[in-house]
């Protein structure tokens, strides 16, 4: 049931009292209909009757009430005028019992006797509009909402009917007319509320309108500050936009105000970071985020934080991050990555560790194995391990493409241990 339903049960109560105890009020003219509508005069015994049903009513006795009307309705005398009264009460008294098509049958028949004055008459309007609603008849609803708002006066338009006329434009897929709606209904209230604007942003979202999906994320981000989705969708926004420069902007202050909490947050900063050529902070922020649980420890993960590391020329994180990108990977290579790290920094005692942990996890290529026993064959010869050197240099020799380094290199080793001989 529409959240706005409620309240107009009461504005209905409250409009029948009205016109059955002040008389006729009268509602704008336009619209291309006239209607020329005297109310009848109510005798003593209908009037007490009426207002014994409106006491019932308000202590929400809704099934004496209906019960009383009913009888009514099978009595001849009192005019169509009467008539309409008591099938505009019966509407009301379904609708607060919740029986929805008989409130609906009621309103159509109290509109059908057309003997209502004009504001009562047109105000049935509204309810019959909310109640096509329900029933999935759009195009009805639509009719009658606009005859409602165009026949009673305008400070009866309130922000919800504009709302009703945008979700019937939703529920129509007619996202252009949603807008202009949900527009007036946020101009008309100083506390619009969230659902409003939720509508607002998914019409610019299907009208692909980003320029206005970015505008109203940012008022939205103001209004709920909190509200993390909102942050995310607004820097989504600025990339679609191709501004991603903002668009790491706004996904930075959502990290800065801790509202970032799941896995696809960091690895959505991280990445903009990386974009940004700012290396740096996209390996510090995926790092917090596995170190706080959020993001997975996988081998891809701590791969991708050891790569930003690595091209922020961090090579003790990178180092680290590659160590443990290794101990989830059932191959080689990311030892050997870190293999060739520890080779540059001339750590030789870790390269030949890292190298050999790459051969016995296997999974590269014949030419990179080569390349692996050719730099431990190097790192056992700067260690000072002449043979082990020679054992792996033997090995990279069965491989086409290191088999003339390690010639070289074995060479290397003769002629250095001649020249160190006594």
């Amino acid at each position: 049931m529409p959240n706005f339903i409620p309240v107009a049960v009461t504005y209905m109560f409250v409009s029948a009292a009205t016109m059955l105890f002040s008389g006729s009020v009268q509602a704008q003219a336009g619209c291309g209909i006239e209607r020329d509508v005297t109310p009848q005069p109510l005798n003593e015994p209908t009037w007490k009757r009426m207002n014994d049903v409106y006491e019932d009513i308000g202590e929400e006795n809704y099934d004496l009430a209906y019960q009383k009307l009913l009888n009514m309705t099978q009595r001849s005398r009192g005019g169509v005028y009467l008539q309409a009264i008591v099938q505009q009460l019966i509407g009301q008294v379904e609708w607060a019992r919740e029986n929805f098509d008989e409130a609906l049958r009621a309103f159509e028949k109290a509109v059908d006797l057309n003997a209502l004055p004009d504001l009562p008459h047109y105000s049935l309007m509204y309810q019959i509009a909310q109640l096509y609603y329900m029933k999935d008849r759009y195009d009805d609803s639509l009719r009658s909402l606009d005859l409602w708002m165009c026949k009673v006066p305008a400070n009866k338009v309130k922000a919800s009917a504009h709302i009703l006329k945008a979700s019937l434009y939703a529920a129509k897929e007619d996202w252009a007319n949603v807008v202009p709606s949900v527009e007036t209904a946020i101009e008309m209230t100083d506390e619009p509320k969230e659902s409003w604007y939720l509508l607002k942003l998914a019409s610019h979202h299907e009208l692909e309108d980003k320029a206005s999906a970015r505008d109203t994320l940012k008022v939205m981000i103001n209004l709920w500050t909190d509200k993390k989705i909102y942050w995310v969708q607004l820097s989504n926004v600025y990339f679609q936009l191709e501004n991603d420069k903002q668009a790491l902007s706004v996904i930075v202050l959502a990290h800065r105000k801790n509202l970032l909490n799941k896995q696809t947050d960091y690895l959505y900063i991280s990445n903009m970071y990386a974009l940004r050529d700012v290396p740096f902070k996209s390996a510090e922020v995926l790092q917090e985020g596995i170190e706080k649980g959020i993001v997975e420890p996988s081998e891809k993960h701590w791969k991708m934080v050891a790569d930003s590391w690595f091209t922020a020329e961090e090579m003790e994180d990178a180092l680290v991050a590659y160590e443990k990108a290794g101990a989830a990977a059932l191959d080689g290579e990311i030892d050997l990555r870190r293999g060739y790290i520890l080779i540059d920094l001339e750590r030789w005692a870790l390269a030949r560790d890292a190298l050999a942990l790459a051969i016995d996890k296997g999974g590269i290529s014949e030419r990179k194995l080569g390349e692996a026993h050719l730099m431990v064959g190097m790192s056992q010869f700067n260690l000072g391990n002449y043979d082990d050197a020679s054992a792996a240099w033997g090995r990279a020799s069965r491989y086409q493409k290191t088999k003339e380094a390690a010639r070289q290199w074995m060479n290397h080793m003769r002629e250095e241990r001649a020249r160190k001989a006594p």
